[in-house]
């Protein structure tokens, strides 16, 4: 298993297995340009709890090894979104890491504390892990996320590095999923003003006009698997 993989597959099995998701769908990947097979399109679920997507990529030629993960939970839940994606591209390695959040940040303070402080440390020893660089991502991009989102590109040894803080944020995510959040810090927010702005959020974040990435998931699996892709990333967890 390549290093790309292994931080997000190893993610993926971590997950389903402590919240005993079940898989729903396994989608070979075709490159549109010649048919040969480049990977999966998987979605494990568990109703009322949370629902996974993974989608892998590889193709040798371009020298591409890609990895996503979006663990989501119910579109009532206060409970953020977890996310990782690995990426291989040539000698170069990429990664984005996030909780994405359910309540509006800016308005709620408590909600930050309680579901983000505890990951200000592991987030502030990550900045600084020697080898990283900021990926290039547009102010609507980390907009849409948290301020705990960390999005780098790396060489190997710093990838490496990286493996740790995605154990944490992860076993944080599932904790809170465990858990659930307080009363105190949801404030007065709705199952259904949850459910509203989630949708809102996800089809933001999932937007081609601003992740430019389906682009290029267009040229290789062809413009209407890229969209059943976005389509699962959007509808996945309506429980």
């Amino acid at each position: 298993m390549s290093l790309s993989a292994d931080l997000c597959l190893g993610t993926v099995e971590a997950i389903a297995s402590r919240l005993e998701l079940e898989e729903a769908v396994s989608t070979p990947l075709a490159s549109v340009m010649d048919g040969s097979p480049v990977g999966t399109h998987r979605v494990l679920t568990r109703d009322g709890v949370a629902a996974l997507v993974y989608v892998g990529m590889t193709v040798e030629a371009f020298g591409l090894d890609s990895h996503m993960c979006f663990a989501f939970t119910p579109s009532v839940s206060p409970v953020p979104h977890f996310t990782v994606d690995s990426v291989l591209a040539g000698p170069h390695y990429a990664f984005h890491l996030d909780l994405i959040p359910r309540l509006d940040p800016g308005a709620n303070l408590a909600y930050i504390d309680h579901c983000y402080g505890p990951l200000t440390e592991i987030h502030d020893e990550t900045m600084q892990i020697e080898g990283l660089t900021p990926a290039h991502l547009s102010p609507r991009q980390w907009q849409l996320m948290s301020a705990w989102m960390l999005a780098h590109r790396a060489d190997e040894d710093s990838f490496r590095a990286v493996f740790g803080a995605v154990a944490s944020y992860r076993d944080h995510w599932l904790g809170l999923v465990a858990d659930g959040i307080p009363d105190e810090a949801i404030g007065e927010a709705t199952a259904e003003q949850l459910t509203a702005r989630d949708a809102r959020n996800r089809a933001a974040i999932f937007n081609p006009e601003i992740d430019p990435v389906w682009a290029r998931v267009d040229q290789l699996l062809g413009p209407e698997v890229s969209a059943a892709i976005r389509t699962s990333l959007k509808t996945a967890a309506r429980f």
